[in-house]
């Protein structure tokens, strides 16, 4: 449906609301949900906005974290609060195929041209390696 949507030329505005057993709604994870998205679309990059500039250690920004990095980052307490759920949602994208994805902070003015359009970045790229 989602590609169809796309093809018309239409942007989906996806709402993460599931149902259990009993038929009441659920609040999902939205970091969770556009990772399976990603991966089922089989998406290049997956892009997380937020309020900060990405993962961030002593008030320094970290531009790069490999999947293998983030276990060791939340333990140390690097990683806290709201961002464990985006990094660990990158971490499954990237395990899902997506080449990378990104941490950035949406409230910096062409953060999102910034982020794809120059070599260095302005947030946090997860990757594989």
């Amino acid at each position: 449906m989602l590609l169809n949507l796309i093809s018309d030329k239409f942007i989906p505005v996806i709402s993460p609301i599931g149902v259990d057993s009993k038929g009441d709604s659920l609040n999902i994870n939205a970091d969770i949900v556009a990772s399976e998205i990603a991966a089922v679309l089989k998406c290049e990059k997956l892009i997380f906005m937020t309020d900060t500039d990405g993962v961030m250690k002593k008030n320094k920004l970290i531009p790069n974290v490999s999947i293998g990095e983030i276990s060791k980052l939340i333990k140390n307490k690097t990683i806290t609060g709201g961002m464990i759920p985006k990094i660990e949602s990158a971490k499954l994208a990237i395990k899902k195929n997506v080449k990378s994805a990104h941490i950035i902070n949406g409230t910096s003015p062409h953060s999102l041209l910034l982020e794809v359009f120059t070599e260095k970045g302005i947030g946090t790229a997860i990757t594989l390696k």
